[in-house]
């Protein structure tokens, strides 16, 4: 079979399209027929080996997985002896980080609990791009955020991968959103549930004079502080994707800010799990929650896929069409 497999830490030119064997599923594996995948900012520092705490995870010296891929949707072809869930013909989606990466080729074997049936109403494209992204949203809005109806949220990176799913996943939360982004993503993030937007480019979210019952960063960097200062008391905010100073403040300075302001600050770790997934799935399916995609690229474009994910500044994901190998 096809497949795109890295060479080693570098230059997405790390990323070539080869022919490997195709998988044989485990007993609690199901063999799944890829038609799409996607990028996530975990994928790339897997390619890059940066930041170098990375590869405490993916390996020091050379990666452990040599296809950094993990969203996926796709057919199953094979179930394994012990998969009960699903069977041959079923179209899935899912993240298989937990199961060793590998979505980037035409076929990958998943353990069947980090799988769940793709919505029939979207595509496999759309499919494909939610897992990771929307369980990020999800679990920090829902998990660690605790999000309430009528609360207001605001939402920075409101228009990239993370930020897309959020916006759309606190509005059917019953929250009063206001969404972070620049001048040309206005008329989409408004399009996707915000009740208001603020455009970065032109107005500081500090200056505005309006607080927030949840914060939740998904792209870029804004100091600690500067959040804090439009948390209400008894607020939480949430460190989710952007800058990984960030997640540094947070996890260094974010306790003792909290103590003395009243205010929670928190990080997230997502974790893949099948019951998240078919509530997405459930969501995805009532049309309260839809993939944006940026742009699609064939398997054998797939270092060009990461040069465009990296260059930022996307409107939700990008996408790898495993079907389509022109």
């Amino acid at each position: 079979m096809k497949a795109i497999v890295q060479s080693g830490y570098g230059s997405f030119d790390v990323l070539k399209l080869s022919d490997v064997e195709k998988p044989v599923p485990k007993d609690d594996e199901v063999l799944v027929k890829v038609y799409a995948a996607a990028i996530n900012t975990g994928n790339m520092f897997m390619v890059s080996g940066k930041p170098f705490l990375s590869r405490l995870s993916s390996g020091f010296l050379k990666p452990k997985h040599l296809n950094p891929g993990s969203d996926f949707a796709g057919k199953v072809e094979k179930a394994g002896k012990r998969v009960s869930e699903f069977k041959p013909g079923d179209d899935v989606f899912g993240d298989n980080l937990p199961g060793g990466f590998g979505t980037y080729a035409e076929y990958v074997c998943v353990p069947q609990d980090q799988l769940a049936l793709k919505p029939e109403k979207i595509s496999f494209e759309e499919a494909a791009a939610a897992p990771q992204a929307a369980l990020v949203a999800l679990q920090g809005l829902r998990n660690v955020g605790k999000i309430q109806a009528g609360q207001d949220v605001m939402i920075t990176g409101a228009s990239g991968g993370n930020g897309t799913y959020a916006v759309q996943i606190a509005k059917a939360f019953g929250a009063e959103v206001t969404a972070v982004c620049s001048t040309q993503n206005i008329e989409l993030v408004r399009s996707l549930g915000a009740g208001q937007v603020i455009d970065y480019t032109k107005v500081d979210f500090t200056q505005t004079g309006e607080q927030f019952d949840l914060i939740i960063a998904m792209g870029g960097y804004r100091s600690l502080k500067d959040y804090a200062q439009v948390l209400k008391t008894g607020g939480t905010f949430v460190w989710a994707g952007g800058h990984l100073k960030g997640l540094f403040e947070t996890m260094l300075f974010g306790p003792g800010i909290g103590r003395k302001e009243k205010k929670r600050f928190a990080s997230l770790s997502h974790q893949s799990n099948q019951s998240d997934l078919q509530y997405l799935a459930e969501l995805m399916e009532a049309g309260k929650v839809r993939s944006i995609i940026d742009r699609s690229f064939p398997l054998n474009e797939t270092a060009e896929a990461f040069r465009h994910y990296k260059a930022g500044h996307m409107q939700g994901k990008v996408v790898i069409n495993v079907a389509d190998m022109n």
